[in-house]
């Protein structure tokens, strides 16, 4: 795999722990991928890391046309994460397909597509597009809290939830991941009703709505009032969901929420989860999910795990709560 592939430091002899799963029929190298707003589309990476070892690069949130994002500013750090409302910005799916999809296929890379929409014929007309591009899969973004029309407005009751899912599975053949929202009563009876109107597998969670404000100016740090929150300060509640979600559906959970350490990974795998996505550890590490994939592999070499499958739902199979 060369001299960026993903391998454990150290650990207890014999050969590496496996760290490939096998989800949505494809095989992919590793289960730690950046998330979707984190990454952009691989650009600003590509000269720390080999792209080709990475499991999957979510790449940013991609809509039918180009969208301009949120005004003012965008980003502001908190107490154990950071707060964001970028509002989405892309430059729409025929510049991904055009420049960037080309770009990314040339190192090699795994790649599902983010979708966003402000309608849920915009929704599926992405889908439409990005069918036999040869992209690994489409993740359905309805849970964005920085946007006024479409993301989150499609993921907070089950009925609309469904409503989307079903539409974008009509459009397309490709792999559905649909991206649930925290900000809900229930995210187990989002989890079920996207589940059964044809997701393939279940992104939980996304930011968390929150807010900052700057005493010396007496306003909002953010030009749009509230933002997304992410990072460590939200992982305990990611965690839970996790859990919720996995012990509710059939179909594969990829943990999202404060994973920094390939220990942070491990819990998310342990509660049910089949992969992860690291997304604020990207701006502390941009190796994070080369980095944290190989501390995963540390830990498994050091306690006898053969197998990511081996971790997914161990904590379950010991009777928790």
């Amino acid at each position: 795999m060369g001299s960026e592939s993903v391998r454990p430091a150290g650990g207890s002899g014999g050969s590496a722990p496996d760290l490939s799963v096998r989800l949505f029929g494809r095989t992919f190298k590793t289960p730690v991928w950046p998330a979707s707003g984190c990454f952009g589309y691989g650009r600003e990476f590509a000269g720390v890391m080999d792209l080709s070892q990475i499991g999957a690069i979510c790449v940013k949130g991609t809509a039918i046309e180009p969208w301009d994002g949120n005004p003012g500013i965008r980003v502001v750090e908190t107490p154990g994460g950071m707060l964001n409302a970028i509002g989405l910005q892309n430059p729409g799916v025929d510049h991904f397909l055009t420049v960037d999809w080309p770009w990314l296929q040339e190192r090699g890379a795994t790649v599902i597509v983010n979708i966003v929409g402000r309608t849920v014929d915009e929704y599926a007309a992405v889908a439409r597009r990005l069918e036999g591009t040869g992209v690994a899969g489409l993740e359905l973004n309805i849970s964005c809290p920085n946007v006024k029309e479409g993301g989150m407005a499609f993921g907070t009751t089950p009925r609309s939830a469904a409503e989307v899912t079903a539409a974008v599975r009509r459009a397309t053949t490709l792999p559905l991941i649909v991206k649930l929202s925290p900000n809900v009563t229930d995210i187990v009876e989002i989890a079920r009703a996207v589940e059964s109107a044809g997701a393939d597998g279940l992104s939980v969670i996304n930011t968390l709505m929150g807010m900052s404000i700057d005493i010396r100016r007496r306003r909002p740090h953010l030009g749009n009032v509230f933002g997304g929150l992410s990072g460590p300060a939200i992982k305990p509640i990611a965690l839970r969901m996790v859990w919720q979600v996995a012990g509710a559906v059939k179909v594969p959970v990829i943990g999202i929420g404060g994973i920094m350490t390939g220990e942070d990974a491990v819990e998310f795998l342990m509660a049910g989860a089949s992969a992860v996505q690291v997304g604020t550890a990207c701006f502390v590490d941009p190796r994070a999910p080369l980095t944290i994939a190989e501390e995963l592999a540390q830990f498994m070499a050091e306690h006898g795990y053969r197998r990511v499958g081996d971790l997914v739902g161990a904590a379950r199979l010991r009777g928790a709560l």
